[in-house]
């Protein structure tokens, strides 16, 4: 294994990276946080003798602390596990000269604007868009495309800071939440683009030197993903069967989209969203990332092609050779996952087990944990996994798994409850 620099502010304890990759005491220099490897310090000292914690993994000083480091061990190569690192780990690239994803691509990847203009120029449709700079950029906007508009971070992730305008209220109410913002209203930071009316769809796989070398398309499911921090809905997604219509159209966007944006040499896992519109039947683009798929995507993947993408892919930035190098024939299952959200109270976990038997339920909150409602996209109570012959099973299936969890859970009230 080449030596590698390691970006990765992941959890030690929920991402095994020792177990991921090889040789990694010899191999790894990892960039990380002292929170990252909490319960995790034999770990550490034994696989990654070479790392680095940073205060601040965010700040500017991470790169230069990263950047010292890859020159005092000899580095091969630079690797990421978050989006939020795609641009820093292209930029130590790009400043070394070693191989894998250069800052045009990860650019693309990362800054919806750019990857927007990129894929438009190419034929491929988009919403109406454009970067908010200003106030007047804003307004100007919604005179011209009117409501419903969504504003968002260009280079957010998770649906963070995703906010659907309807009306003037909607507008007001998002620019009085400035100072409150987590994504700085400045320069460079923000879009708006058209709403779209459509189911929405996401495509996950392994991509290379600009097409895919495997991928399969999944539709998201209840009341979309900006919708279920504000409604404490469940987030769900099944996989579409291959004869389903929508699959070609999707793979064939995927092609397209992938085609059209700067490439990068070495393997990288990718996870695109797009709708199909109602109107029309076309597909129209949302994003696409250069890192495996949120929630249980990866699970799901490996569950029917025993490929997890998450590792796939951090492994393939790492010169490992991949593991399925061809896109998979109709498999005998397809799968979908549900995250169950927490309530409002202290947790009380169903009696009995799960009674769906092709669905595997893990908890995620301990019993008598104290839920506040769902507070980020992938925050949940429990996940569920479902595996099933047909779409139409899966989706039954966690229909009932969903309707079981509501039946058999409880939260009691923690504080007096005011009317």
């Amino acid at each position: 294994m080449p030596k590698v620099l390691l970006f990765s502010r992941q959890p030690l304890t929920d991402r095994p990276l020792h177990e991921w990759l090889d040789d990694t005491a010899d191999s790894v220099v990892l960039i990380t946080t002292a929170k990252a490897v909490e319960g995790a310090e034999d770990i550490l000292a034994e696989h990654f003798p070479m790392h680095r914690l940073v205060p601040d993994y965010h700040s500017w000083a991470t790169e230069q602390i990263a950047e010292e480091a890859a020159r005092e061990h000899g580095a091969d190569l630079v690797a990421s596990t978050s989006e939020s690192d795609v641009l820093r780990a292209a930029r130590l690239r790009a400043r070394l000269d070693l191989p894998g994803q250069r800052p045009d691509s990860a650019t693309a990847y990362r800054d919806k604007v750019v990857m927007k203009r990129i894929a438009r120029d190419a034929g491929i449709r988009v919403p109406a868009f454009t970067p908010v700079d200003s106030v007047a950029d804003l307004l100007g906007f919604l005179e011209t495309a009117g409501f419903p508009a969504v504003v968002k971070p260009r280079f957010g992730a998770g649906s963070e800071g995703v906010t659907v305008l309807r009306g003037p209220a909607d507008v007001a109410g998002f620019l009085a939440r400035q100072r409150a913002a987590e994504v700085p209203y400045l320069p460079g930071q923000w879009m708006a683009e058209s709403f779209v009316h459509g189911d929405f769809f996401h495509v996950d796989g392994i991509m290379r030197d600009g097409r895919a070398v495997h991928a399969w398309p999944g539709q998201y499911r209840g009341s979309g993903i900006a919708q279920r921090v504000w409604e404490d809905s469940p987030l769900s997604s099944v996989m579409l069967a291959p004869d389903d219509p929508r699959f070609t159209t999707l793979t064939a966007l995927t092609r397209d989209v992938i085609a059209a944006l700067p490439a990068a040499p070495l393997p990288l896992a990718f996870h695109l969203e797009a709708w199909i519109d109602d109107a029309t039947g076309e597909p129209v683009l949302c994003e696409i990332a250069s890192r495996a798929g949120g929630a249980l995507i990866a699970h799901a993947y490996e569950r029917v092609f025993g490929v997890q993408l998450a590792k796939e892919g951090l492994r393939a930035q790492c010169g490992s050779a991949l593991t399925l190098t061809a896109q998979p024939p109709a498999p005998s299952e397809l799968a979908g996952w549900t995250l169950l959200p927490p309530g409002y109270g202290a947790f009380v976990p169903p009696a009995e087990p799960c009674p769906v038997p092709t669905a595997e339920l893990t908890l995620q909150m301990a019993p008598g944990a104290v839920g506040r409602g769902v507070e980020h996209l992938t925050q949940a109570a429990a996940v569920g996994l479902v595996a099933a012959r047909s779409a139409e099973e899966v989706h039954k299936d966690l229909d009932e798994l969903v309707r079981w969890w509501y039946a058999a859970t409880s939260w009691v009230p923690t504080e007096p409850v005011t009317s």
